[in-house]
């Protein structure tokens, strides 16, 4: 619990870091969001109320302390440009990336864990050697190449998946949390949960068998180095059965490096899906980050980035924190 605690007291620091690094990054990107309304040919005069009105005709560092209060106060702005509440977009936008980067660690960490299990047993037998090769191939061909692999496959060979969007149109579900499946189960509506996660499965896919790649290779690895401790020689001489050995006895200790990955490329799924997000019409942060990167919205920007940051810092304090629940000898520090 103190050490939990601790890491909690560092969150408005590295909160405070990553407003100001993103501030000072935006602004020193040529152009900003008043030059979109130059390109409409607006009255000059319309064109210095809206610089007033985002005090874009204010020094840099008048800009930073009203942006600082803003933040302070909880206040994320509005749109530079549809004028539309951060805090109405964000409620938008963070359930449909948080559901598919969720969905691509379960599925990335499901397959890699039990692909890097069956490699560190049969090592260095044939299937040791097939795991191992489709994991590089994995790891070094990049989302979007994935990802129009699976559109063409599943969607315009096979056509057994949907090509892009959340959920099919026209089909009607009641909105609770924006979260579709747990707004599905609440109200158990299963015809529309199902074309959800059909919807689901391709990007979920197309970011996760990139990371199961890491995790495959991460996992035989500490399974390898794992499975020659004395604890687990014991266990062997005991008479156990292989399967409690290596499941009871080497896996739990050879997935610490894992959860460690796991934490870290949370936030990476969270971060760098734009991409994936575009081809596949998924209306999540990573599409409206580029969009407010496009329009030099400020707001928009600055606000999807501190989320992001947010979640990334709390999910690898998670982690941390069943690093303790994992392995005893960390729980007395």
């Amino acid at each position: 619990m103190k050490y939990a605690l601790t890491r909690l007291l560092w969150l408005p620091i590295v909160l405070w870091a990553v407003a100001t690094l993103t501030f000072g990054a935006l602004r020193l990107v040529p152009g900003n969001a008043s030059d979109v309304i130059f390109s409409l040919n607006l009255p000059q005069e319309q064109v210095e109320r809206f610089k007033a009105q985002w005090n874009l005709d204010k020094p840099v560092s008048q800009q930073y302390v009203a942006f600082l209060s803003d933040m302070l106060h909880g206040d994320l702005g509005t749109s530079m440009t549809s004028a539309v509440p951060i805090t109405r977009l964000m409620y938008e936008r963070i359930p449909p990336t948080i559901e598919l980067a969720v969905t691509a660690m379960v599925l990335s960490a499901f397959i890699g864990v039990l692909a890097g299990i069956v490699s560190a047993v049969t090592r260095n037998r044939a299937l040791d050697f097939v795991v191992r090769s489709t994991s590089l191939l994995g790891m070094s061909v990049p989302w979007f190449w994935i990802a129009i692999v699976l559109i063409v496959v599943f969607a315009v060979q096979l056509r057994v998946l949907p090509v892009g969007g959340r959920i099919e149109g026209g089909m009607n579900y009641e909105r609770i949390t924006n979260f579709m499946v747990i707004d599905m189960l609440m109200t158990k509506n299963w015809a529309a949960l199902s074309s959800h996660l059909r919807h689901l499965l391709l990007p979920s896919l197309a970011i996760g068998l990139t990371s199961a790649g890491f995790i495959t290779r991460l996992t035989r690895a500490a399974m390898l180095e794992v499975m020659n401790r004395d604890y687990v020689r014991t266990a062997r001489a005991k008479g156990l059965p292989e399967r409690r050995v290596i499941f009871q006895h080497a896996l739990r200790n050879g997935l610490l490096p894992v959860l460690t990955f796991l934490g870290l490329q949370f936030g990476t799924l969270l971060g760098g899906a734009v991409i994936t997000e575009i081809v596949f019409s998924w209306p999540g942060l990573g599409r409206l980050l580029l969009d407010g990167i496009l329009r030099r919205d400020y707001p928009v920007v600055q606000a999807t980035v501190i989320v992001v940051a947010s979640i990334y810092v709390m999910v690898n304090l998670t982690i941390d924190v069943l690093y303790h629940v994992i392995d005893p000898r960390l729980r007395g520090r």
